[in-house]
């Protein structure tokens, strides 16, 4: 597929982008990732998904030098509906996604990684909504459930680029790497997740995704009833049996 390349061994996706030099995103890009996402709902090879760059670029954001005309009747609201659909495609996806952010995150860049669940990086990466540089703007509702508040409007107003020691040091992503370790240790934390029970992994997502909104009392009453649905599968069963007899869980997803 153009621009993305899929590796799936042992349950575990592995999504690279790959558009050198700095994996810029044309509209045949976030098309071709939509397209990959959205196939792991129906994927019961695929329990989680590792997404990363090739390169020393995880995405520079936008593709400035390849924007369609946007002078042509609704070329504008299409690309800007591609847009959303490559980040929608990411938070929606049924499976866990981690992203494994290689270098610079920049706006639509930073994007994807927001609609990411778990979120690690190596020392060279860098963080930001540099969008007002070249008289534009967006990402910052995406950056905001992630970021703190006044670093998204200092990212925003001044194309401030947070180093990943700056955001790992602030509690916002789950490790800070040497280069070389940032791939070994997403992808043991991917295995770790497709060892799970993969019904029990899909609920926590959904449960994690839809109560983002929903006030406490809401929000718990819908974790508990994905917790009753769980509660009468084979795989929590299983769960109960391997941990009485001292055995690796076998689960089925049912």
């Amino acid at each position: 597929m153009a621009h993305v390349h899929l590796d799936v061994t042992d349950h575990v996706a592995l999504v690279t982008m790959d558009n050198p030099p700095v994996n810029a995103q044309p509209i045949a890009f976030m098309e071709a990732l939509t397209e990959v996402f959205d196939s792991f709902n129906d994927r019961d090879d695929v329990r989680v998904v590792v997404l990363t760059g090739a390169g020393r670029c995880f995405s520079a954001g936008a593709d400035l030098k390849n924007r369609p005309d946007l002078s042509e009747p609704g070329t504008r609201w299409r690309r800007n509906r591609i847009v959303r659909e490559s980040s929608y495609a990411i938070a929606d996806c049924a499976k866990p996604v981690i992203a494994a952010v290689n270098g610079p995150a920049l706006g639509a860049g930073m994007g994807l990684v927001a609609s990411c669940d778990i979120i690690v990086a190596s020392e060279e990466a860098v963080f930001g909504l540099p969008e007002v540089d070249v008289g534009l703007m967006g990402g910052g509702k995406h950056a905001a459930r992630v970021f703190p508040h006044s670093l998204v409007r200092r990212m925003m107003l001044t194309g401030y680029r947070a180093p990943a020691t700056e955001i790992y040091r602030r509690g916002i992503i789950e490790a800070c790497l040497p280069a070389a370790e940032l791939m070994p240790y997403a992808m043991a934390m991917a295995r770790m997740i497709a060892a799970k029970s993969p019904l029990a992994t899909r609920l926590a997502k959904d449960s994690m995704r839809t109560i983002e909104t929903m006030t406490l009392r809401d929000g718990y009453i819908y974790e508990q009833t994905n917790t009753a649905k769980l509660s009468t599968t084979h795989d929590a069963a299983e769960a109960v049996s391997a941990f009485v007899e001292k055995r690796a869980p076998v689960f089925l997803g049912r």
